[in-house]
């Protein structure tokens, strides 16, 4: 390998490292989410379960309302397992400059000076996550803003509507 090479490959490690430290930060709230969860149907199951929540009536719905409660809360665990597996086995790369924004990306957009930060993910949409003093979104493709910015590239304007004002966003980095 080239002393060039060598030096272009190094100066990527930084970004590699971040997005790493950044999933890592989100599959570790997710897990503690799945714990919630896991401990939440348990004890959801119990109420189902226990000799108490027997129906006394035909309108005593208890057991029932614990039962579905009980069907959710695994229903939740079932898809928090599935986007830390996910998570897991996503692949970590850097985006080129002329490279559109895709899943793994993460995506700064500037309207007036003002700078948010966006991370492209299958799951876990909606959580947000601090890393080096950056307030970071996790946005799926199929969320409406996902889709506003999915395959577009550095340096492209995009019309979004905040709070149902329309503004203007430059993409200012894929990475």
């Amino acid at each position: 390998m080239g002393c060039w090479q060598w030096i272009n490959r190094y100066e990527l490690l930084p970004f590699q490292m971040n997005k790493k430290t950044l999933v890592n930060k989100i599959v570790a709230r997710l897990i503690a989410e799945l714990e919630g969860y896991a401990k939440a149907a348990r004890l959801a199951h119990a109420e189902a379960t226990d000799e108490q929540s027997k129906a006394e009536h035909k309108y005593d719905t208890r057991g029932l309302e614990a039962s579905y409660l009980a069907h959710g809360q695994v229903r939740q665990v079932i898809e928090m397992e599935a986007a830390i597996a996910a998570l897991k086995n996503m692949e970590i790369r850097n985006f080129d400059e002329d490279e559109p924004v895709d899943v793994g990306a993460l995506v700064e957009l500037e309207h007036e000076g003002e700078r948010s930060f966006f991370f492209i993910a299958n799951k876990a949409g909606g959580m947000e996550v601090t890393q080096e003093k950056k307030e970071i979104l996790v946005i799926t493709p199929q969320s409406p803003l996902g889709e506003q910015i999915q395959g577009k590239k550095q340096g492209t304007l995009v019309q979004l509507s905040p709070g149902g004002i329309l503004k203007q966003y430059r993409v200012a980095k894929v990475t």
